[in-house]
């Protein structure tokens, strides 16, 4: 094969992928309109075919197994969905060949409309096994609302055209404009977003686009300070160029990994130019939901003690996947005489140098901040209680940014990442993990020699999974395990300390550990606690657990309706806040229409 055959050989490819594409979608959309149409869709699916639905025909976050779940489920709900246009559009990926969770399949992103809007999808195509050659049939397939008819995202060509201040000669310029909205002297917002860092500028930034007025309330004093207020040397463990906010990328002139205080100061421009409404040195305090005028009463403390009610349609709860500080009660932990810190509060080893510290955990936090000590001169041991999956930033980490590593738009590869079904996610994660530990296996020898205990997770999912399921458990190694396997950090099994004592850590073979300092890294109370706190113990029985994977394997209550009306979550990295503040923004924008009512008793499973 010369030079000239390659591109030849792409052209052929590309042109059959797209042929056959449109072959099924033509097929596909005949089928919905079928007299039976789950009959008829059931002939074009895999045995074992996935569907992944966002909104589009569900209004949730749903996802079928099987020939005739997803064949079923697709022509039940067609009548109302009024699915339609099926086609391939212009300007995004076109269908191509690729292997997807061990499958070799033709990949294409598709659009539909919707009784209610537009809709895109993917759907990914293979011959059933045993028949090379024969019909082209999905195994996977997804469905996601992206815009409601009326309410397009006022962006591009349909941006705001601002001549409510454009030369506007002896009235209010954009700075009036923007300070008078923020006040909300005359209204209420609409929505009440608590937390101003990637979740809730995300949202925020979503809503205002969709005409939903939105109020961001931050507790620290500027926004980005929930990332510049965190330990000294903390940069990003994932790529840039996944972590992109909506509508706006960073300078391409910034590092892969990065900094805590240039993404500070980040958000803090983004919410400005955005035009985010936001309250800073603001707590949210509490709030009450009034059934009969279906609004929340919200209580804010501002700075100087200043207290605030405000009465929004709907609360979103952005300020992480967990709450407060988990402190342990550790026998004799009072008794230590040295400064004890959870890691939230640690900033510097600075001040160490030439003592000794004992970091409790050994998760990404505890390892980093061993890291930073080490660096000061601390000698420093760290305390394991569980066995942690450990994996390597670079080059093991970056493997789960492979859809982004296939270049832009950037808007496919986040459609492509939402359309995977919880039981994919899982088998991807699966095989990933067992490229991870090939990759990693002279690290991982190493820490195992000196006695570390290492797990790949629960079901050999690695650390993905341990996030989405506990919010932790791993660590994403930035060069700790190297120090720790050549003895320069020191590793200390828990089931050794008797106790703590006024030295330090005092072993049941009667020798002391000494320490001057104790890190605590030892997680956080998960968020169902904050809402306990916030909104009474009757709403967080109502809505249950918050993160963690459910019984229908999305996670608890995250981007999608809750069983307490008016009540959202998103949490999550930026590239996962990114993805979903658009599904929930359309789903607060539609309740605002009428177009989606509260989630029904024992909806989900």
């Amino acid at each position: 094969m010369n030079h000239i055959d390659i591109p030849l050989q792409a052209q052929q490819q590309a042109a059959e992928a797209e042929r056959a594409a449109t072959r099924w979608l033509a097929a596909f959309e005949a089928a919905l309109g079928a007299m039976d149409p789950a009959t008829a869709i059931a002939g074009l699916l895999h045995g074992d075919c996935h569907w992944r639905d966002i909104l589009a025909f569900t209004w949730d976050l749903s996802a079928a197994e099987g020939r005739q779940a997803v064949a079923q489920g697709l022509g039940a709900r067609q009548a109302t969905t009024g699915a339609r246009g099926f086609h391939l559009p212009s300007g995004r990926k076109p269908p191509r060949h690729v292997r997807r969770v061990g499958r070799d399949c033709i990949e294409a992103i598709f659009e539909f409309r919707t009784a209610v809007g537009r809709g895109a999808g993917v759907v990914r195509l293979a011959p059933e096994a045993g028949r090379d050659g024969g019909p082209l049939k999905a195994w996977h397939l997804a469905t996601t609302l992206e815009e409601l008819d009326g309410h397009a995202e006022r962006i591009g060509a349909n941006r705001p055209t601002g001549a409510a201040y454009s030369r506007n000669f002896g009235g209010a310029n954009w700075d009036d404009v923007r300070r008078k909205a923020q006040a909300y002297d005359d209204r209420d917002p609409t929505v009440l977003v608590i937390g101003g860092a990637q979740a809730g500028l995300s949202i925020a930034a979503r809503l205002n686009q969709l005409g939903v007025d939105t109020l961001v309330v931050e507790t620290w004093p500027r926004i980005g300070d929930s990332w510049r207020k965190r330990y000294h040397s903390l940069a990003l463990h994932n790529s840039i160029h996944i972590n992109h906010l909506p509508y706006m990328d960073f300078p391409p002139t910034w590092p892969r990994y990065i900094p805590k205080d240039m993404l500070g100061l980040w958000f803090e421009f983004y919410a400005q130019a955005m035009e985010i409404n936001c309250w800073t040195d603001t707590e949210f305090v509490g709030g009450a939901w009034d059934e009969a005028a279906e609004c929340w009463t919200a209580r804010l403390k501002q700075g100087g003690g200043k207290e605030r009610i405000l009465r929004p349609r709907h609360l979103v709860f952005a300020n992480g996947v967990s709450s407060y500080p988990m402190i342990p009660d550790l026998p004799g932990l009072d008794d230590f005489k040295g400064e004890i810190i959870h890691s939230e509060g640690f900033d510097s080893g600075a001040g160490w140098t030439g003592k000794r510290a004992l970091i409790l955990g050994t998760g990404s936090s505890a390892n980093d901040i061993a890291l930073d000590l080490h660096s000061h001169g601390v000698l420093t041991t760290m305390i394991q209680r569980g066995s942690t999956t450990v994996v390597s930033i670079d080059p093991s980490a970056r493997l789960n940014e492979a859809i982004w590593d296939e270049g832009p738009p950037l808007e496919d590869c986040d459609l492509i990442v939402a359309s995977a079904t919880p039981a994919l996610v899982v088998e991807a994660y699966k095989q990933v993990a067992q490229r991870m530990l090939e990759l990693d296996k002279d690290m991982i020898a190493g820490l195992q020699g000196i006695g570390f205990k290492f797990d790949i997770g629960e079901d050999e999912t690695g650390h993905q999974m341990k996030y989405f399921r506990r919010g932790g458990g791993y660590n994403l190694d930035a060069g700790s395990s190297a120090l720790m396997i050549k003895g320069e950090l020191g590793l200390l099994h828990y089931d050794r300390i008797e106790r703590f004592a006024p030295e330090g850590a005092r072993l049941h073979d009667g020798t002391t550990v000494p320490a001057d300092l104790i890190v605590l890294a030892t997680g956080y109370f998960p968020q169902k606690e904050l809402v306990r706190r916030a909104l009474g113990e009757a709403i967080a029985d109502r809505i249950g657990p918050v993160w963690g994977i459910g019984p229908d394997g999305e996670l608890n209550n995250m981007f999608r309706r809750t069983p307490q009306p008016g009540l959202w979550f998103i949490a999550g990295g930026l590239a996962q806040c990114r993805i979903n503040s658009k599904y929930l923004a359309l789903q607060i924008k539609a309740t605002e229409l009428g177009l989606l009512g509260p989630l029904e008793a024992g909806a989900r499973p």
